[in-house]
């Protein structure tokens, strides 16, 4: 038989991770997976492909993975067999066969991202691994007005890390929003587009905070829309409050939220 395509919807705490993808210098979300299915498989490597990569802390509530598996094999056989090798910080969520011609990377839309922010006077010691803590003052109305500038069609050169390797920096942001969370006392920013770059969004919170703060105006972030310098933007905000929410392989449920 050949081997049947797999596709899997992952949630993962990146706390303990150099990231998603396998990396030198510690341990990733790939290589605990790809380890489970080696024990699956009686010793044979199954590669798996991602929708992307996450970095060193940022986590995940619906990457999506695929990989090829050699044997027959259930999809609901798969899910429980994987759970039951994963570490207690990797969770699949669901598997589905997949045609042959699927790849999570290369077929997927676009993607959501939440970004959460704690504003409790002190750190809360059982957030501080999943918010960021920013415990200022802030004005609410200039920041709604700001979010939105960043929707649409953009080169977002300002908002992407020097150390990208990509040359096309233009991205279409289908939404760009911010709520309150009354009963936990967060922010929380949400974004949806057909493409991220390196650390965009993290560049974004973190522009998106100086203008909350009064150190920047709301008209700023059309200025570095023009101006296509990351000098000039804010910082990197830290990657504990990032999350990765849906990958979409369907172009109106992207557009359409």
């Amino acid at each position: 038989m050949s081997a049947q395509r797999f596709k899997c919807i992952v949630q993962y705490d990146g706390t303990g991770y150099v990231g998603y993808q396998v990396q030198p210098n510690g341990n990733s979300v790939q290589t605990e997976i790809e380890k489970a299915l080696k024990k699956m498989s009686n010793g044979q490597i199954i590669p798996i492909h991602a929708s992307g990569r996450t970095d060193s802390g940022v986590h995940a509530l619906g990457q999506v993975i695929h990989f090829d598996y050699p044997a027959a094999i259930k999809p609901d056989h798969l899910l429980r067999a994987l759970n039951s090798l994963l570490p207690d910080d990797i969770l699949i969520t669901s598997v589905e066969f997949a045609p042959e011609e699927f790849h999570s990377r290369y077929h997927a839309m676009g993607k959501k991202y939440i970004y959460r922010v704690d504003l409790d006077r002190f750190p809360n010691p059982f957030k501080r691994l999943y918010t960021t803590h920013h415990p200022y003052r802030f004005n609410m109305a200039n920041l709604e007005l700001a979010i939105k500038k960043l929707e649409g069609e953009h080169d977002f050169t300002s908002f992407c890390s020097t150390k990208t390797d990509k040359t096309d920096l233009v991205r279409i942001v289908y939404e760009a929003s911010v709520k309150k969370d009354e009963e936990n006392n967060e922010l929380v920013f949400t974004f949806r587009g057909n493409g991220f770059l390196y650390n965009m969004i993290r560049i974004f919170v973190g522009t998106l905070l100086q203008i909350a703060d009064g150190l920047k105006k709301v008209e700023e972030i059309d200025r570095l829309l023009e101006v296509k310098d990351r000098r000039q933007a804010g910082p990197t905000a830290p990657s504990q409050g990032l999350y990765l929410v849906e990958v979409y392989y369907d172009e109106e449920k992207l557009r359409n939220g």
